[in-house]
C-alpha cells in the first residue's frame, strides 16, 4: 500500500494540496477522485481509512484540499487561513477540480498506476454538489457517487434580513462547531452565486446526467435532510439510491479520528460505493 502527497499550483493563487493511496503493482487502477465538503479537509477524521478501503479493493484514491478552504501547508488539519477560507466560492471550486483531473490525465509519477478512461468522482456533502457539476459538464467523468450530498446551493444563503446586513458589511461569519472560530464568508461569495445560478443549479445537472450515479445518505443526516437525497434521485435519470440506516452527516466518523478502523456506517458507505463501481 503506498500514499504520496502531491501538490499543485491551481488557478487562483492558492496551493491544492492532495495525497494518492493505492497498491503499487504497475497494473491500471480505476482512479477515484475525492471532494470533502463545507468546513472539510482531506485529512478530516477518518477519511484516510476510506481511502485505503478503496485502494485494498483495487482503486487508485485521490483526495485533495479545496485551495481556498482555509488549511495551510503548515497545519493541514486546522483552519489557519480564515482570509482564504472567506474568499472560497463555487468558481474556485470547480476550477481546483478540474485542476487535479488535469494533473491525472496529462500524465504524472502516478500514470502507470491509473486508468483514467473511467474517472470516477466522489463528493461528500457540498463536494458532493460540486462533484455533480463537474460530472455534468466534463465528459471524462464515468461515473459519480454522493455521500449525503446537496440537492441545492442557493437556499444555504442567508436571507432577509441577515442577506442584507451581509450585504450591507461585506461579511458575515459561521462557528466552526468544533473549534469555536469565527469563520468569514465575504460578499463576493453570494455574487459569484448569483452571477452562475444556471451552471451551479444542481438539480439541473443531476437531470442531465447520463452516467451511473449512486446516493448514498444517512437516515439520521443532522446537517442535510434525507429529503435533499429523494430529490437527487427523483432528479437523475440514471441513479440508485442506497440509505444508512441510523447514521449522521459523516457516517459515524469525527475529528480527530485515533480508531485503526473505520466506524461500521462508514464500512458500509465504503461497502456500497466499491460494489456499486465494479458492477
Amino acid at each position: 500500500m503506498q500514499n504520496k502527497k502531491f501538490t499543485l499550483s491551481g488557478k487562483h493563487d492558492k496551493p491544492i494540496f492532495g495525497d494518492v493511496t493505492f497498491q503499487a503493482n504497475q497494473k491500471a487502477k480505476v482512479l477515484v477522485i475525492f471532494c470533502h465538503g463545507y468546513k472539510g479537509f482531506k485529512d478530516w477524521g477518518a477519511w484516510h481509512l476510506l481511502a485505503e478501503a478503496f485502494a485494498e479493493a483495487g482503486f487508485f484514491f485521490a483526495k485533495f484540499n479545496f485551495s481556498h478552504n482555509g488549511v495551510e501547508a503548515k497545519n493541514l488539519t486546522e483552519f489557519s487561513d480564515l482570509q482564504a477560507f472567506g474568499m472560497d466560492n463555487y468558481s474556485k471550486q470547480l476550477d481546483d477540480l478540474n485542476s487535479v483531473i488535469d494533473y491525472f490525465e496529462k500524465g504524472n509519477e502516478f500514470s502507470d498506476e491509473i486508468d483514467f478512461s473511467k474517472l470516477v468522482l466522489i463528493g461528500h456533502s457540498r463536494g458532493g454538489g460540486v462533484a455533480v457539476l463537474q460530472a455534468n459538464e466534463d465528459n471524462r467523468v464515468k461515473q459519480l457517487i454522493t455521500w449525503a450530498g446537496v440537492s441545492d446551493f442557493g437556499n444555504r444563503f442567508p436571507k432577509g434580513k441577515k442577506l442584507a446586513q451581509w450585504k450591507e458589511e461585506g461579511v458575515y461569519y459561521i462557528i466552526n462547531g468544533r473549534t469555536k472560530e469565527k469563520m468569514p464568508h465575504f460578499i463576493q461569495f453570494y455574487e459569484d452565486f448569483l452571477a452562475n445560478q444556471k451552471r451551479f443549479h444542481i438539480k439541473t445537472a443531476v437531470s442531465d446526467l447520463k452516467i451511473p450515479y449512486l446516493i448514498l445518505h444517512g437516515t439520521q443526516d443532522e446537517a442535510v435532510d434525507a429529503y435533499e437525497a429523494e430529490v437527487l434521485f427523483d432528479t437523475a435519470k440514471n441513479a440508485k439510491i442506497k440509505w444508512i440506516a441510523n447514521a449522521n452527516h459523516v457516517f459515524g466518523m469525527s475529528h480527530p479520528w485515533d480508531d485503526e478502523e473505520l466506524p461500521i456506517q462508514a464500512k458500509i458507505v465504503a461497502n456500497e460505493s466499491i460494489s456499486f463501481l465494479k458492477k
